[in-house]
């Protein structure tokens, strides 16, 4: 099968996966259900559409650069209240990654990643990396964008970027699915972006050395 490669740069993104109220969590890289709400937003899906083709996909996470975990205390007035009139104040904290830069590795059937790779090239809505407030910095789609062979192929066949580069770290972390009871379960398989119901996949953690990857961007 072919994969589609995305680049996800910004000054900050947010992947939360049990964000509740007044807690926003973020992930250290990007949810797949972040990565599939994005795809659906390049789309034009609406929120209670079927996303079943696209949970489908199976996915894979270069992390070129780490970036910083931090967070943000927000308080916002004038809140309507659930269920009754009024407002009220709404506190929160709000944690997000500052400055990372990630390498999305999509596999799945050919014609749908066409479709997905021309979404991305004209995007009927606004992308996001994890929250509205935070647009990318760089185009999601990578030039070429589909390429032929498997994750684990490609994975080492896409240079850093020329940023990234220049940090000249040993090694860089990658978070790949893989079957059930290789890795750590993660509950971020959307089912319904409509009734926030998701459920679990598995991922497992391999570190690729940078002399394996090859120069220049």
């Amino acid at each position: 099968m072919p994969v589609l490669l995305m680049r996800l740069e910004g000054p900050m993104q947010s992947w939360g996966t049990y964000s509740r109220f007044s807690e926003r969590d973020t992930g250290l890289e990007p949810s797949k259900s972040g990565v599939i709400g994005l795809i659906c937003s390049a789309m034009g899906r609406e929120r209670g559409e079927d996303v079943s083709d696209l949970s489908s996909l199976r996915m894979a996470v270069r992390i070129d650069r780490e970036g910083r975990y931090s967070n943000d205390y927000h308080t916002a007035i004038n809140v309507p209240r659930a269920g009754s009139k009024g407002t009220d104040t709404s506190l929160s904290n709000r944690y997000y990654l500052a400055d990372a830069s990630f390498v999305v590795f999509i596999e799945g059937e050919a014609d749908l990643l066409h479709s997905i790779q021309a979404a991305l090239d004209n995007p009927k809505h606004c992308v996001f990396l994890g929250r509205k407030s935070f647009p990318p910095s760089t185009p999601i789609l990578m030039p070429g964008g589909l390429k032929s062979g498997t994750i684990e192929e490609n994975i080492r066949r896409i240079p850093l970027s020329s940023r990234d580069s220049e940090r000249k770290p040993e090694r860089v972390r990658v978070v790949m699915e893989c079957s059930i009871g290789e890795g750590e379960m993660k509950m971020d398989v959307p089912i319904s972006f409509q009734d926030r119901d998701f459920i679990q996949r598995y991922v497992k953690t391999l570190w690729v050395d940078i002399k394996d990857l090859p120069e220049g961007c």
